[in-house]
Formats: C-alpha cells, structure tokens, sequence
C-alpha cells in the first residue's frame, strides 16, 4: 500500500464526489528524554519520514466513517455526531474519535460528518508514536475541512494528549503529539514541558546514520504499567514538595534530589523519582554535547538513559536489554538505548556509516538466538510534521 493506493480505496469505499483531500502524519523517535515530559523535564524527539497517510472529505449528514487499509478486512466503523463515545468495538477508530470527542468538548463542534480513510508505515505498538501521529493527523484533517484555523500545531497537540488521555485512557506526556505536529526536516526538538517553550537543533551526522531497532515486542500502555510510573512520581512529588519549593520532577537538579531524597518513604518511588531527575539533566547535556558536535559524549547520555530507564524506571525488558547490550558490543555504535513509553517496542542508536551492516547483521543474528525473534530495522531520516498533502 502506498498514498496513491490509499486514495484509490479510499474513492472505492466512499465514491469520488466531493472535495477529497489528502494528508500525512509522522511517526517520532525520542533521542534522549524518556518519561520526562509528564515531570515537567526536557525531551528531544524529531519526527521521521515513516507516518500515518489520511484521506478524508466532509459528508452532508451526521455520520462519521474511519476505515483503515493496514486491517485485513477491515469494516468501515461508522459513528454519528449524536453519540461521540468510547466503545470497545471501534477497536483502532477510537484513537480519531476521541479527538473529535476533544474538539466537541472544546467548542469545535462539527456540524455535519466526514469520511476518513489511514494507511499507515509505522509498526504497530513499536513506541514510535503510531497513536499520537493519528491523533494529529486527525486534528489536522479536521482543523482543514471545517476551517478551524485559529487552532495552532501546538493546540492540535495538545488536543491530541488530551484525547489520548481522557478518551482512550493513557496518561501519557505531551511529547510524542508535540513532534508529531512540530516535527522540522533534518531537526529535533529540544522542548521544555513544563513551559512548552522549545528549540529546533540541528542534527548533523555526516558520518553516522540513526537506527531503529524494533523489538517486536509489544505492551500496551493502556493496560501496562505507564499510568503507574506516572502516578509513581506524581506520589514522590508530593513527598519532596514537603521540603522543597517545586512545582514539578523536572525543577530538581541532582545534588538537590540527593540531598532530599529520603523523605520519599518507598524505595521504588525514589528509584521512579531518580530517573526523572537524571533524565531531565542528561537531556541538557546531551543537546548542549551535540552543539559542541560532541557525538561520543551524546552517545554516553544515550547509554546513561538507557541504565537508568532500565534499572531505575523498569520500563526495560529482557528483549530490549538483549538488543541494547548487543549494541553496546560493536564498535561503531556510539550511543544506544529503549526508546518510547517502553515495556516492549524499540531501541534508537547511532551507528557510524561503516558500521550499520555489521550492526544489523550481528545484533539480529544474536536477537534471534537469544530470543527466538527477528528484529526488524530501519535506518531514518528525519521529516518535516504532520501536514496537508493535496
């Protein structure tokens, strides 16, 4: 399937009449910056090529129709303007729908339907944001057919984070929707979440390319421990808030956590608390590394993240360590670490030119002994955010 195909189906189910427009959202890799952006930390995601295609056209009555060509035999799932609720059944429509739902609930109120179609390029539950850039392809798509430019990107992000949250249940941060709709070619997000204040970094690898290892594991966020992890730190919050003057994780610097650490009573809760505090200061770094074209030190945080995430945070899993401890064995690999909410999907590494074959070859060659698996990989380039495209 491709865009052409896409559109092709898309005439096939709903017909050729009226005004067919087309649109693309990316997918995000998260570079450094994990489970910071609901501590009020910094992240730095860049969107990629890969993404999700919609094609769409308003309806003269009050029905609403999602179909999706990445479903073998996929019914079209049909909602009315007059019942904008979650239902089970609706399976994958409920990511779109609940956007709709936060558009009516915010005073964007559709008056009449519209008929969607996605076909999408990022694997599936990889943690690399194929929920957030369907969100904001949907807020964009909706934004465009019933004219509601006074909506920004960063407001149809939000959106997008407040839908996933409230509709679908997953408290997750602002980051994945935020470099979904802000993604800039060639360029990662440096964004503070606390204010949403950001910056655009250049990314320049003349010698090195970013890779992508997808585990083929996949945890549901929903069902697993992320709403968890974040009602971990929200609990040590409160603790440290007891002695010290913060409005977020993200405020403390280390000697300041280590200095007040012991008023968080649970173990576990000041390991979560750890990770949130030493994240957030190896993002600092690691941008300010990669302004001073230090790759080998940006690869060091990498790595950093990736002990931390796993032994602090528990997020890991005994997949992911195989391909990141297999990574870390070759010599031209200067960083590697999980990537995403975790529990399952991906790895991100940087891998010098030469060594990227060498770097797929082995590592999934020890994957699938070690496993049992065939990892899959790709090397990205990083794209331009979610957008019209006819």
């Amino acid at each position: 399937m491709n865009e052409v195909q896409l559109r092709e189906k898309f005439e096939e189910i709903y017909g050729t009449d009226g005004e067919i427009r087309e649109y693309f959202a990316p997918g995000r890799v998260n570079l450094i910056g994990e489970h910071t952006d609901y501590n009020g930390g910094h992240v730095f995601p860049c969107a990629l090529t890969i993404g999700t295609y919609g094609v769409a056209k308003k309806r003269e009555d009050n029905k609403i129709h999602f179909y999706s060509a990445n479903l073998e035999n996929a019914a079209v799932v049909e909602v009315t303007l007059d019942d904008l609720s979650y239902q089970k059944s609706y399976g994958w429509a409920n990511y779109p729908l609940g956007v709709v739902w936060a558009f009516d609930g915010k005073g964007k109120k559709l008056t009449q339907g519209f008929d969607m179609a996605i076909w999408g390029n990022i694997p599936n539950g990889s943690g690399l944001s194929s929920s957030a850039s369907l969100e904001v392809l949907t807020g964009v798509i909706l934004r465009d057919l019933y004219g509601f430019d006074d909506l920004s990107m960063i407001d149809l992000a939000l959106i997008g984070q407040y839908s996933e949250n409230n509709f679908n249940g997953c408290n997750c941060g602002i980051m994945d929707q935020f470099a979904v709709a802000m993604g800039k070619k060639d360029h990662a997000i440096f964004l503070d979440t606390s204010d949403l204040s950001y910056e655009y970094a250049k990314i320049q690898l003349p010698d090195a390319k970013i890779v992508i290892a997808n585990s083929k594991v996949k945890h549901s966020l929903v069902d697993g421990k992320y709403n968890e992890r974040r009602e971990e730190c929200a609990k040590a919050l409160e603790e440290l808030q007891t002695v010290c003057d913060i409005e977020s994780l993200g405020d403390l610097d280390e000697a300041t956590f280590e200095a007040n650490k012991s008023v968080i009573k649970d173990a576990e809760r000041q390991k979560r608390a750890k990770h949130a505090v030493t994240e957030n200061q190896r993002t600092i770094k690691a941008v300010a590394a990669l302004k001073n074209n230090d790759l080998k030190q940006f690869g060091e945080l990498m790595n950093q993240s990736h002990i931390s995430l796993r032994d602090d945070y528990k997020v890991s899993c005994e997949e992911i360590d195989v391909l990141v401890d297999e990574a870390w064995k070759i010599d031209g690999v200067i960083g590697s670490r999980i990537t995403g909410g975790g529990f399952g999907g991906c790895t991100v590494s940087i891998v010098k030119n030469e060594s990227v074959d060498e770097f797929m070859d082995k590592v999934g060659k020890a994957y699938k002994e070690k496993t049992g698996i065939d990892a899959e990989f790709y090397v990205v380039d990083i794209g331009e955010g979610a957008r019209r495209t006819v």
